[in-house]
This record gives structure tokens, C-alpha cells and sequence, in this order.
């Protein structure tokens, strides 16, 4: 997996710069160095260059073919144990350890969000279903759908109790921070073979079109429209640490307007993206009420 030794040492040609270089040694916004590094480097493989601008299509037009069969079955084929077996051999034997480092990190990451806004809203009880999955096993337990889940079921039990007890999401002054990790996860060696080189978005994309057929259209749909969700768990995360102008990282938005799902891959990465974003501006605040310096 790769560490950010791998541009801290790269060499800058000021006739051809390296963007992913130039992104990487910015810091304007919030992002895990490590996370980081694994990311841009997965970003910048032949796969993303080459193999994306190709499947793309094919997989936008099997997502419109799917959607056509779901109008007449909406139900067939569906399996979410077969699914989840699917999408654990194929992050296995095709994506590349750096996509599948962060494809597991999401869902911890997003778990320890929940979590500090739980804590964060005084009076509230909301019981938690944290995902923590340290190695690629963890995928055969329903870990897609139980996370999409998860964020539904987490707003829906958070407003209802808020309106029963008559309380609002403030500006808490003393934060709660329990829930958010400073050291590195324990995630396990992942697989490095000859065939693990498809990079995090073209893996996306390829897989959403199957996402599509084994769950059912309801399912699909859900889980394609919890995506616009990060806007309201931005607004409830940025108003208890009170920097609004942190919804600006924020580009899944309007969950009041679905949007149709030829560009839910796409959209994932979006999503992935800001739970990085918003997780690093949160362990930043918990270096901070330690005294630790800034990373």
C-alpha cells in the first residue's frame, strides 16, 4: 500500500509538473497524508487513464439495460449474500490494495462520523451499528448494504428522538470526541497479485452496474439516493463543531431531488471523498483539545 514516501520523493520537473504531486503536497483541505497518498497514487495508474474512458460507456448503458428489466421484474435475480460474494472476489483478485485500503476505510471512517454526532447531540440515545472491517472478509457480510443502512436508519432515529425530546443539533463548545481515531486503523495486508491492478473508480463503475442487478430496484434505488445524504451529514457535523464553510467540501447534494443513477459511480467517489474530508477536520479538532500539533 502506498505511503506518502512515495511523493515526498518523487522529483519536480518545473517543465512537467506532476499534478497528482501539485494535489498532493497542497494542504487547503483536510485529508489523512496516508489515505491521501493512496488515493492519488491509485489515481494515476493506467487503469484510470486508459481502461476508465472505455467501460465507462458500457457500464452506464448496462445500468439503462438493467433499469428496463427492473421496470418488468423488479425483483429478479436479486440476492445481496450472492452480490456481497461477487464484490469480495472481484476486490480481490482485480482492485488494487490502494482502492481496496480505502474502500475499507470508508466504512470505519463513516462509522466514527455517525458516532460523534450521536455524541454530540446532548439528550440523545441513538443505538449504532459500527462497521469495522479490517480485511476483505468483512465484504461477504452484507457491508454495502448494511452501510447505506446504517445512514438512513441513523437519521431517521436521530430526528425522530430529537423531535420527541424537543431538542436541536447546536454548537457544542465542549466536543465530544470518543468516538474519532487518531491512529492508523489496523487494516490487514491486502492482496498485491499480478491481476490486482484495476484502480477505485474504474472498480466503481464497473461494479455498480452488478450492484444494480442483485439487489432489488427499491434496494438500488435507496442505496443510489443515500449518496445526496452527505449534505445533511455535513450540515449536522459542521454545525456542532460550528464551521459551516466546511459544506463547501460537500458536492453530493439536495436529497430532495433524487438524482437518476447513471452516475452513481461517479457520485460514490464523491461520497467517499467527503467522509475523508470531514473525518480528517474532525481528528484535527480532537488534535487540537489534546495539544497536539497539526499534521
Amino acid at each position: 500500500m502506498s505511503t506518502p514516501e512515495y511523493f515526498y520523493e518523487m522529483e519536480h520537473n518545473p517543465k512537467d509538473p506532476n499534478p497528482f504531486l501539485a494535489i498532493f503536497l497542497d494542504r487547503s483541505i483536510p485529508f489523512d497524508e496516508s489515505a491521501k497518498a493512496a488515493f492519488l497514487k491509485d489515481s494515476s495508474t493506467k487503469s484510470r487513464q486508459f481502461l476508465l474512458p472505455l467501460l465507462r460507456p458500457f457500464a452506464r448503458l448496462s445500468i439503462i439495460v438493467i433499469k428496463l428489466i427492473r421496470t418488468i421484474l423488479p425483483n429478479a435475480f436479486a440476492s445481496s449474500k450472492l452480490l456481497h460474494k461477487l464484490l469480495h472476489w472481484g476486490l480481490k483478485t482485480f482492485v488494487s490494495p490502494e482502492a481496496n485500503y480505502m474502500i475499507l476505510r470508508h466504512f470505519i471512517l463513516g462509522s466514527e462520523i455517525l458516532r460523534f454526532i450521536r455524541d454530540n447531540v446532548p439528550g440523545v440515545d441513538v443505538k449504532l451499528n459500527p462497521l469495522t472491517p479490517y480485511n476483505l472478509e468483512a465484504v461477504k457480510d452484507d457491508l454495502f448494504l448494511i452501510h447505506d443502512l446504517n445512514i438512513y436508519n441513523f437519521i431517521i432515529n436521530l430526528n425522530k428522538e430529537m423531535k420527541e425530546k424537543g431538542i436541536e443539533i447546536q454548537h457544542q463548545k465542549k466536543l465530544n470526541m470518543d468516538g474519532i481515531t487518531l491512529e492508523p486503523h489496523p487494516i490487514e495486508p491486502l492482496p498485491k497479485r499480478w491481476s490486482n491492478k484495476i484502480d477505485l473508480l474504474t472498480a466503481i463503475e464497473f461494479f455498480t452496474p452488478i450492484y444494480q442487478l442483485f439487489l432489488t430496484d427499491n434496494d438500488f434505488w435507496r442505496a443510489s439516493n443515500s449518496l445526496q445524504l452527505d449534505e445533511i451529514v455535513g450540515i449536522y457535523a459542521s454545525t456542532i463543531v460550528n464551521e459551516p464553510q466546511r459544506l463547501a467540501l460537500v458536492n453530493n447534494k439536495h436529497p430532495m431531488v433524487p438524482l437518476i443513477t447513471l452516475q452513481a459511480g461517479y457520485r460514490l467517489v464523491l461520497h467517499g471523498l467527503a467522509t475523508e474530508q470531514l473525518h480528517a477536520m474532525l481528528v484535527q479538532k480532537k488534535r487540537e483539545l489534546l495539544g497536539l500539533p497539526k499534521l
